[in-house]
């Protein structure tokens, strides 16, 4: 697969995403004609086809550019890394977790734990997809996660989500993994983003 990883910058110590979701969107009536990047066509395939066959071949492509090219510094962060910490669902009611499963393979492919317990979200959110400006996007997610441990404490741990957008969700994750988790470093991994400044026109695939 032809990805076209590229930096994330936030508060956390180095993040990436393995390339843009869509390349273009043109209006239809009550829809988006839209046209997606090889990866961004995996992760509309299994998060609204519920196709549950492409996780694996998803997984695979993350876990080798973790393992081979994702590095800090001229090190590779995954000899690093203690965990995965998967980003927790807005959406309660699917049939799966497309992030959750997918960090789950990744996991195993790592030889790396993936603790879905650790990061808890605490209160209901509306979708960022719903959100059109970076501030409502922001409000949504104050105070949406906490940590109950410091299981991780001085550990480094990867983030991980299947779309980088604003940055919101993310940076409420990262403070509270920094803040009440006591962990070292924070390392970002998502598989698509969303064109610059192009909320609206991005997410409704």
């Amino acid at each position: 697969m032809n990805i076209n990883p590229q930096h994330i910058n936030g508060n956390w110590r180095a993040g990436r995403t393995l390339d843009i979701h869509s390349t273009s969107s043109r209006p239809q009536v009550g829809a988006y004609d839209t046209d997606r990047t090889e990866m961004g066509e995996l992760v509309y395939q299994v998060k609204y086809q519920n196709n549950r066959g492409k996780i694996l071949p998803i997984a695979e492509v993350a876990a080798e550019y973790v393992r081979e090219q994702f590095s800090v510094d001229g090190y590779l962060i995954l000899p690093y890394l203690k965990a995965i910490i998967p980003i927790p669902p807005s959406d309660i009611n699917r049939d799966f977790q497309p992030v959750t499963e997918i960090a789950q393979e990744i996991g195993k492919l790592l030889n790396l734990s993936v603790r879905t317990d650790y990061l808890i979200k605490t209160k209901q959110t509306k979708q960022q997809k719903d959100l059109t400006d970076v501030e409502s996007k922001r409000k949504n997610m104050h105070g949406a996660f906490v940590v109950h441990t410091q299981e991780y404490k001085d550990c480094r741990v990867m983030l991980f989500d299947d779309l980088y957008d604003s940055g919101s969700t993310l940076t409420e994750a990262t403070k509270v993994l920094y803040d009440q988790g006591g962990v070292k470093s924070v390392f970002v991994l998502t598989l698509t983003r969303t064109r610059s400044g192009k909320y609206k026109e991005d997410i409704l695939f």
